[in-house]
């Protein structure tokens, strides 16, 4: 039995390598979640000074950018409340500790984040809760101008919590208003959403929505008229948002089953409790199929070859459920140590290579970020020497603003002690450019620019771009080409390459035409 166990060991070590082996993707979206309700990742207490706030958020950023991530989902309304100044809803307690209450010294929290996320080439995905209102109705502190005590007919309470009656139109218009707001004066990426729409159900509790349902439901069955309900918010905000800024992605990541096959031919071949559909009624295929929606994010936060919703099923299942709209897979890498299935080091890697063998599957969301901390089982070292060892350029979609900025070109070139200064300009006065890609060849080598592993550097826009090569070899030959890429992340055209060559002890530049 031992042998038995050992030679199985050596098997996936084996396949394991081999896949690490083979070169990941050029373009992959690489994600975490930044949860701030009941303060799951940052700020990590209440009350932090503002400087402490800054620079833990500074540390989680850097942190996964070196675990290869090249976005952040960062939830910045857990409570129909503000991490950021809001006209409709008072700051957050999970900022300072009492909600309507501003960081001292007084800074933006949001517009902060932004730009520290930018700073470092990544992507910032503005998380919002459309529904949620009290967190805990027992012990959540309640600001005098929060909507639950200016529009009290708007709620319900349900096992403890204050929700928003999606039922009720003037609800829909408000939370739109709310992100409207977020993406006029904010410079974000996208706006993202979780699973919470309808609450989960509590055994033995209904939720308690009945005199909106006589208000508003007219002829329709009460489920049907739920999922109208969502449906309903979902496109308008979709039209909110693209007709504020095009180019603003809007993704919802659901609960992991969208509906058994035993209820539905479409559903999935699973037997979870629990479905998006039915339960809290968020039709996310129909939002796919409609295109309301750029992205999806299911949380697939189980183990392969789990008894009722296996993994493995649930991915092959979303795989073909994109309608065209962009798939990424969300992974519980909370769930590490959990159990004894979850105490397997190669669980959460082997997870995204087979997501990876699917051409519709563009990438993987990660929750959440503290999940990290103490690289639980190795997990940032899998990340960083393996999977995400070389940068990528997140996934394009064409249906948003896609025109390529005009090619860089190269200036000049030149050899200082220890390393290669390498300079470079654009022609882009109309600030379509926010960033370059640095490629190298070595002598003699094909220029390749689908090889990641070719990607020295993605570098920020500047007026007098440059960059210090230290890994340069004196003595090498070496072919460096640039390209650019737009906020969408279009690359435009490779540059004339920059050839390096040691002639008679001397460096000699060539720019190539």
């Amino acid at each position: 039995m031992l042998k038995q166990l050992l030679a199985g060991a050596i098997l996936l070590i084996g396949i394991m390598q081999q896949a690490w082996a083979q070169l990941p993707p050029k373009r992959e979206m690489r994600a975490v979640w930044v949860a701030t309700v009941e303060n799951i990742d940052w700020p990590s207490r209440r009350g932090l000074s503002s400087d402490q706030q800054k620079q833990e958020f500074i540390a989680l950023l850097d942190q996964m950018q070196r675990n290869g991530m090249n976005a952040v989902v960062v939830q910045i309304r857990p409570a129909a409340d503000a991490f950021y100044p809001s006209q409709y809803e008072p700051w957050s307690e999970y900022l300072t500790g009492q909600q309507g209450k501003a960081p001292f010294p007084y800074y933006d929290p949001l517009q902060f984040m932004i730009e520290e996320t930018h700073k470092r080439g990544m992507e910032f995905h503005a998380w919002f809760n459309p529904y949620r209102a009290v967190f805990n109705v027992s012990r959540s502190t309640i600001a005098s101008d929060h909507i639950t005590r200016l529009k009290p007919q708007w709620f319900l309470t349900y096992d403890g919590k204050k929700y928003f009656d999606p039922g009720v139109p003037e609800v829909r218009d408000y939370v739109t208003s709310i992100i409207k707001d977020v993406v006029k004066r904010y410079d974000v990426d996208a706006i993202h959403f979780d699973d919470y729409f309808y609450p989960y159900r509590v055994p033995g509790k209904e939720f308690p929505d009945n005199t909106s349902y006589r208000l508003y439901g007219g002829n329709m069955m009460k489920d049907d008229w739920r999922r109208a309900n969502v449906d309903a918010i979902i496109e308008k905000l979709s039209k909110a948002i693209k007709a504020e800024k095009p180019y603003v992605k809007f993704g919802i990541s659901p609960f992991g089953v969208w509906r058994n096959r035993d209820r539905d031919p479409e559903g999935s071949y699973t037997r979870g409790g629990m479905s998006n559909y039915d339960d809290l009624y968020a039709d996310v295929v129909k939002w796919l199929k409609k295109g309301w929606i750029d992205y999806v994010t299911p949380q697939l936060y189980w183990e392969r070859g789990h008894r009722l919703v296996d993994y493995e099923i649930l991915l092959n299942w979303w795989s073909q459920h994109g309608f065209g709209r962009q798939v990424y897979i969300g992974h519980g890498v909370y769930k590490i140590n959990s159990n004894a299935i979850w105490r397997n080091p190669n669980e959460i890697p082997s997870q995204i290579e087979e997501a990876r063998t699917l051409n519709t599957v563009q990438g993987s969301f990660f929750y959440s970020a503290k999940s990290f901390a103490g690289n639980p089982l190795g997990i940032e070292d899998t990340l960083r020497n393996h999977l995400y060892k070389y940068p990528a350029l997140r996934p394009t979609m064409d249906w948003l603003p896609n025109t390529a900025p005009e090619a860089p070109y190269f200036d000049d070139a030149f050899e200082r002690p220890g390393y290669l200064e390498i300079h470079w300009s654009d022609s882009d006065t109309s600030g379509h450019t926010k960033q370059y890609v640095l490629y190298r060849f070595e002598q003699d080598e094909t220029i390749n620019l689908t090889d990641p592993s070719k990607i020295l550097a993605i570098l920020p826009q500047a007026s007098d771009p440059e960059y210090k090569d230290r890994t340069y070899v004196k003595g090498k030959d070496y072919t460096y080409v640039i390209t650019a890429l737009d906020r969408m992340q279009n690359e435009s055209l490779a540059s004339e390459p920059l050839r390096v060559r040691l002639n008679a002890g001397k460096v000699q530049m060539f720019f190539e035409q």
